[in-house]
């Protein structure tokens, strides 16, 4: 009793210094880390929908070339800025690589990253180390509003004269320093030059977002959460901001050069003797179009395991919860991606193969893009290992999750081949890389992502979402994203190239390239398996919304699981917790022999044992 009068004093004491926040201050401009966490959430998620609606339009040009797409290829066809590139409501040469472009920068620029490491780092990351927000909250707001505002410029290029960069989601040049060339070549305003100030924004939102992750980690543990107690989730968001951080401002500093080429008239990547045209362009000359090339993949190939480790973390706390014991190899898991990192920033230049360089030099790429697979196989191979044995719950999440593992692994092994420069002269730009990729980050990071919606949906809100919606999602998605990717596979093998905007011909009496007769069936069959896949996700977007609002009620714990977020009440306050955290195990203590539960939280005390308190800073948190 007195424990409780205690923390009403503390609550009334605590409210006293706390005005009550408008409108504006909770929702919009919040620097709680919960609020910032969901908002960067709701626009990923909103850009992954536009991502993916542009994909299904270019799926029905591949399936259709020449042929008008029912109901929006007509309003297409009569918007004003893009009406050139959908002529009758037909998607032209030019529409197809303005949607390619933009589709690639879309899911993973300003949906997957901001999903995966912003969204879920910034609302889990606090309450699994039991800390009371994140180490700067405003420079944590200035990061939302920063990738907010890249979110407004990529869209605005869309409705410029032109339309939106065309480029590719690379933007190499010297294509992507002549594009939009006309009476607005030197000026701002074309779809190109917007791509980059767009993306110069939002590099620098995952720049504050990455020494916020690292300084809250490493500062606002709580009482005894020693490094080896973290949950996998908080080593996982750890590793990806220091890629973030180390890997991002190349890229930054070659977009500034790239706009400044385009704007300025400068020569950063534009080479001597450029003729566009039958015309000798008036650059000074005297750049290089590789150095863009280095400069963009020391950041991209990084990239990748930015996509990856976050939905890693997250399907192993899924699979510890739902599988009731340890993740096995916890400790191998940890260092597996310490190397996984360390190496991500030396196989960059498996992208270029292409490029002609030196025996020597591609032996060492090839090497270290072998040997990275090692740490990536420890990590899958941990998580296979934990299902043995194990009395799984298959609820939503792990279902999910245990997806995950497979389409993973595809994605990994079809990867194996392409860090052979001999295979990869044949493969590189061909539908095989596509099907590689996005089995990596749609069957495999999405895939986790979704669990991690449906796994902390409660915390957020304190009410589950519908599970029958939950298992019509998964099992749709499940059949209908490998309808749409795998045949990808044979078409690479065959030659097929990503840039065919007609696929390779409208049908087999009119193809285009000729090599495409084998494979050139397959197009209407992944088209229609896109669409399929983008009508599955109306029970997600339904059951999102609707449990918002309607779901069933649920205490701190619903899923009986260790770590510290379920010690705080659903949904979390200010502040996070309503009583003291401290810390007495490791984070995931399932089916401990001897005790009264399967479950062991970390916050439960070791009988008259004490905690190891790790030293621990708590930087004040901003006056709401």
């Amino acid at each position: 009793m007195a424990s409780h009068a205690h923390d009403d004093a503390h609550d009334a004491h605590h409210d006293d210094h706390h005005h009550e926040l408008s409108f504006w201050e909770k929702y919009i401009f919040s620097t709680d880390h919960k609020t910032i966490g969901i908002q960067y959430a709701i626009t990923g998620l909103l850009f992954l929908l536009f991502g993916f609606c542009l994909m299904m339009v270019m799926r029905w040009q591949l399936a259709h070339p020449g042929t008008a797409m029912p109901v929006i290829g007509p309003i297409l066809g009569s918007l004003p800025v893009i009406k050139d590139h959908f002529p009758g409501g037909v998607m032209s040469p030019d529409g197809y690589n303005e949607f390619g472009a933009m589709h690639g920068t879309i899911m993973v620029f300003f949906g997957i990253v901001p999903i995966a490491f912003a969204a879920f780092g910034n609302f889990v990351v606090p309450l699994q180390i039991g800390a009371p927000d994140m180490t700067f909250p405003r420079i944590n707001m200035a990061s939302y509003w920063t990738f907010f505002i890249s979110c407004v410029i990529m869209l605005a290029s869309f409705l410029v004269p032109g339309g939106a960069a065309k480029s590719g989601w690379t933007s190499y040049p010297p294509l992507a320093g002549i594009a939009d060339l006309g009476p607005a070549y030197h000026w701002f305003f074309n779809g190109q030059s917007l791509w980059l100030t767009g993306m110069i924004f939002n590099i620098t939102a995952s720049l504050l977002g990455a020494v916020n992750f690292i300084a809250t980690i490493i500062q606002l543990r709580a009482p005894g959460m020693t490094w080896m107690r973290l949950p996998f989730f908080v080593w996982a968001q750890f590793i990806t901001a220091f890629l973030l951080l180390l890997a991002f401002p190349p890229l930054e500093a070659a977009g500034i050069f790239q706009f400044m080429d385009r704007v300025f008239g400068t020569s950063f990547f534009m080479p001597t003797g450029l003729v566009v045209q039958q015309q000798l362009t008036d650059w000074s000359g005297g750049g290089s179009p590789l150095l863009w090339q280095h400069l963009f993949w020391f950041l991209a190939h990084p990239e990748v395991y930015v996509l990856i480790l976050p939905g890693i973390g997250i399907i192993a706390e899924v699979v510890a919860n739902n599988t009731r014991k340890p993740i096995y190899g916890y400790k191998a898991m940890v260092g597996a991606i310490f190397v996984l990192g360390f190496l991500s920033f030396i196989v960059w230049a498996h992208h270029m193969y292409m490029t002609g360089m030196g025996a020597k030099v591609a032996t060492f790429f090839q090497i270290t893009t072998v040997v990275i697979s090692i740490p990536s196989v420890i990590l899958i191979t941990a998580l296979l290992l934990s299902l043995w044995g194990a009395s799984i719950r298959f609820t939503v999440p792990m279902l999910f999750a245990t997806a995950f593992m497979p389409m993973f692994g595809i994605g990994g092994l079809t990867g194996i081949p392409l860090a052979f420069n001999t295979v990869d002269l044949y493969l590189h730009d061909t539908y095989y890389i596509i099907a590689h990729f996005h089995y990596i980050v749609a069957p495999g990071t999405i895939f986790a992502i979704f669990a991690g919606v449906y796994h902390w949906f409660p915390k957020a809100t304190g009410r589950m979402m519908n599970e029958f919606l939950g298992r019509v999602h998964f099992w749709l998605s499940l059949i209908f994203i490998n309808g749409l990717f795998f045949p990808m596979f044979l078409q690479g093998m065959a030659g097929v190239h990503r840039r065919w905007a007609d696929g390779g011909g409208a049908d087999l009496d009119h193809l285009t390239y000729e090599l495409a007769r084998p494979v050139l069936h397959w197009n209407p069959f992944m088209s229609y398996a896109a669409f399929l896949l983008g009508a599955a996700q109306i029970p997600f977007i339904f059951n999102f919304f609707w449990s918002i609002w309607n779901g069933r009620k649920v205490g701190r714990n619903p899923w009986e699981a260790t770590t510290l977020e379920w010690d705080a009440p659903s949904p979390p306050p200010h502040g996070n917790f309503d009583k003291e955290i401290a810390v007495y195990r490791g984070p995931y203590e399932y089916s401990v022999p001897g005790a009264e539960t399967d479950f062991t939280p970390q916050s439960e005390p070791t009988g008259s044992k004490t905690p190891v308190v790790a030293p621990v800073v708590h930087a004040p948190l901003s006056a709401h």
